[in-house]
């Protein structure tokens, strides 16, 4: 790193505090405090770029001075995954927010990766539309949930966010902003609208007021090289046919993957999952739908991980289009039992009812699988007619998800896991982890696609979580599944190996040593140390 960059204390600092002064406005450039961290390693710079060309300005910047840079937004996930080797500039995406879409006709929208999800979702529901995307972070925005690539229940009818993108606009480590996109798409393959103003036809959500942000890439999601999962399941290809009409660069996935392959590759989804790593993501365009008229849950209790497993089975074999198939198996709480006498009318003549002996029964029920069906009105009322009779008489009909849905089993200082595995195989693997813990382990998530988050105490010492990892991925390797450390208490994310094995590792070495060779870009965060 430049001499001049090392400190704040010395007078290159204040240079490079002017410089972004300069170009981010002095409101929106100051010397970083103690809250601005990424996974505990603290920045020295905090730029908030007014729209991407400012944002470009900074990275150009940085580039002069050799100074790395880590984008964040709202840092509802900035504590994920591996801490960086170095944050000298940390590029706010706050004022880097908007939408532009055409209400009445256009199945996609243009989204400023600053906008916070809750501000899409209610802009896109006055026109009767929604994003069919459902992370569980409170205060996300579509830039954090696109570099964690982040989930929720809608997953599973619809796939991940990456999955749903069409096309992004983002700053490569060089400043350039680059354009990728399908053709055909109205909004792709031209100048977008200044992001923070109004699109004619569109709807603004703008400027520095929104003040979200992307999750600085902190998430550990899959990003998708050439249809292989860096953690996650890898979307389908063939989405993004390529470069936008109008000549639009392609970045550099060409000259990484070639250019035969380009069109097929889905270049876009190449920031999904990547941490900030291989560029900071300026807008995304999104596929969007009609708010589904009906929404129905319909939960059933149930107590092993091998009865999910059979009924989820059933579920899927009925064909009944779920949106989402959940799971949630918190741990299990011993209720106290009231001993009923023997002359009592309902254990008449049944001396070994367990209420008289006071032998456990049946155990309270360990957890729930709720099924949520959308559509027409009529449509889900005969497909919650079918899921009831295929549950049996402890189905419960239900027109708002439970509490727990949509929401993360771990809270702060927990080691959080996230376990991905052939549905068929999701209840060894929730068995390996009960039994590797040597205690039942809260578990919430996708059954449907096998794609659970569980949580360990962060009490636990690494070497603990080390063992307990080791005996998980053993197991999981066989069935073709991982496990990966979402996020943790430092000394157990500086102990453990917080992915396992990565086939995909060569060639996301690959893309890196292409489109950030000096590694400026959240240098650390990537599998590898990338």
């Amino acid at each position: 790193m430049a001499a001049a960059a090392r400190s704040t204390d010395r007078p290159g600092a204040l240079d490079i505090t002017r410089k972004l002064a300069e170009i981010c406005g002095p409101a929106f450039a100051r010397f970083a405090g103690p809250a601005d961290e990424v996974a505990g390693r603290t920045a020295r710079w905090v730029a908030v770029p007014g729209g991407p060309h400012a944002a470009a300005e900074v990275l150009r910047l940085a580039a002069a001075h050799d100074l790395t840079v880590v984008p964040r937004g709202a840092g509802t996930k900035i504590d994920w995954g591996a801490a960086p080797a170095q944050v000298d500039i940390m590029l706010d995406t706050g004022r880097l927010a908007g939408i532009w879409h055409e209400p009445q006709a256009s199945a996609v929208a243009e989204i400023g990766a600053g906008t916070p999800l809750r501000a899409v979702q209610a802009t896109l529901e006055r026109t009767g539309r929604r994003l069919p995307v459902d992370a569980p972070s409170p205060g996300a925005t579509l830039g954090g949930v696109l570099a964690a690539d982040e989930a929720g229940p809608l997953r599973h009818r619809h796939g991940s966010p990456c999955a749903q993108l069409v096309g992004v606009r983002y700053l490569d480590a060089d400043g350039e902003l680059v354009s990728v996109g399908e053709p055909g798409t109205a909004l792709l393959g031209r100048a977008g609208p200044p992001l923070g103003g109004t699109a004619p036809g569109g709807a603004a959500l703008g400027g520095a007021g929104l003040g979200g942000a992307v999750s600085g890439g902190a998430g550990l999601g899959g990003a998708a090289l050439g249809g292989a999962a860096l953690g996650g399941a890898a979307p389908s290809g063939g989405e993004l046919a390529g470069a936008a009409p109008g000549g639009a660069a392609l970045g550099g996935a060409a000259a990484v993957f070639g250019a035969a392959e380009v069109l097929g590759l889905d270049v876009a989804r190449l920031l999904c999952g990547s941490q900030g790593g291989l560029g900071v993501l300026v807008s995304a365009t999104m596929r969007v739908q009609a708010v589904p008229a009906g929404r129905v849950w319909v939960s059933r209790p149930v107590w092993t991980p091998l009865e999910v497993h059979d009924l989820v089975r059933a579920v899927l074999a009925a064909r009944l289009d779920p949106a989402a198939v959940e799971l949630d198996l918190p741990v299990p709480v011993s209720l106290p039992r009231r001993r009923i006498p023997a002359s009592h009318p309902s254990v008449a003549n049944r001396p070994d009812h367990p209420a008289v002996t006071g032998r456990p029964g049946r155990p309270a029920a360990a957890g729930s699988l709720v099924v949520l069906l959308e559509g027409g009105p009529a449509d889900v009322a005969e497909r919650v007619d079918r899921l009831v009779a295929l549950l049996g008489p402890e189905a419960v009909i239900n027109h708002a998800a439970p509490d727990w849905w949509g929401r993360y089993p771990f809270a702060p200082g927990d080691t959080a896991l996230r376990i991905e595995v052939p549905i068929n195989d999701l209840h060894a693997a929730v068995y390996a982890l009960r039994d590797a813990a040597g205690t039942p382990v809260p578990v919430r998530g996708s059954a449907g696609i096998g794609a659970v988050h569980a949580a360990l105490p962060g009490s636990l010492p690494p070497e603990r979580v080390a063992s307990i990892l080791a005996a998980v991925r053993g197991v999981l390797l066989a069935r073709q599944g991982r496990c990966v450390v979402v996020s943790a208490p430092a000394p157990v994310r500086r102990a453990v190996d917080l992915w396992g094995e990565l086939p995909t590792l060569p060639r996301l070495r690959t893309a890196k040593a292409h489109l950030d060779p000096h590694h400026r870009l959240s240098p650390g965060r990537l599998p590898g140390g990338l």
